[in-house]
């Protein structure tokens, strides 16, 4: 593979707050190499600024190994890239071409305010997971592993749905900034577990309650948030959502 670095024309969203207006700035970066991921590319236009004695760019940032979900950005029109599978930190500059235009936004919708630049408070979506409220344990030791059994295609589904890291990047792609995905696969990773159903109805009750309150928008089922999940969430969750949810307000 080639080593030879790189060079990008930027046009970056920069906004010096919640209420000031917004414009794309254009930057060059050069000498960049192919293995940077792309949070090190901006690390790299940021070190330029500063030394230009020019603000840098906020983006928010965590663990870089696509496990926290923090940089979430929209690149190229896209939640956290081009790349499907793959959070914005993973995601390696070979992958797009030398000399590439690229578009940097925030994660666009109602329920995410844009703080400064790229960064864009998330907190919805803790208050949502908050709403669910606590499940049951028993004090004491931890039970055996094989006490409680548990169906291999419900487990598989329980760790499909608990894959979920909380990105947003199904809200920034649906047209609508549904959250139906991020709830959904938090309440399927209690839901298909028999440790999570004493507080079944009340916990997807009240999350889909606090989806509401926060703004998000409804599902009409276009499939974008399971395109763009870094972790592959399926949209079978929403389903499973949807029966959990009617079985609270009718049981």
């Amino acid at each position: 593979m080639s080593t030879q670095s790189m060079s990008f024309n930027l046009r970056v969203w920069r906004q010096d707050g919640p209420q000031a207006p917004g414009r794309l700035v254009d930057y060059k970066v050069v000498d960049i190499s192919p293995e940077m991921s792309f949070l090190e590319m901006l690390d790299e236009l940021n070190v330029q600024l500063i030394r230009r004695g020019e603000r840098p760019v906020e983006f928010d940032s965590d663990c870089r190994e696509g496990i926290c979900g923090m940089c979430g950005l929209v690149i190229t029109g896209v939640a956290h890239g081009p790349l499907p599978a793959t959070t914005t930190c993973t995601l390696r500059m070979r992958h797009f071409q030398d000399g590439q235009t690229i578009e940097v936004e925030p994660f666009r919708a109602a329920a995410f305010p844009i703080v400064r630049d790229l960064v864009v408070d998330r907190s919805a979506l803790d208050r949502i997971i908050q709403a669910g409220g606590f499940v049951s344990q028993n004090a004491g030791s931890a039970p055996d592993g094989n006490a409680v059994p548990v169906p291999k295609d419900d487990a598989e589904n329980a760790m499909d749905a608990a894959a979920c890291i909380g990105c947003g990047a199904c809200v920034a792609a649906c047209p609508n900034a549904s959250a139906f995905l991020f709830t959904s696969a938090k309440v399927s990773q209690l839901a298909y577990l028999p440790q999570g159903r004493p507080e079944a109805r009340r916990r997807v009750a009240g999350m889909v309650r606090q989806m509401d309150l926060e703004g998000f928008g409804n599902c009409t089922n276009h499939g974008e948030c399971e395109a763009v999940c870094p972790k592959e969430v399926s949209i079978q969750h929403i389903a499973r959502m949807r029966k959990e949810y009617w079985k609270a307000i009718l049981g």
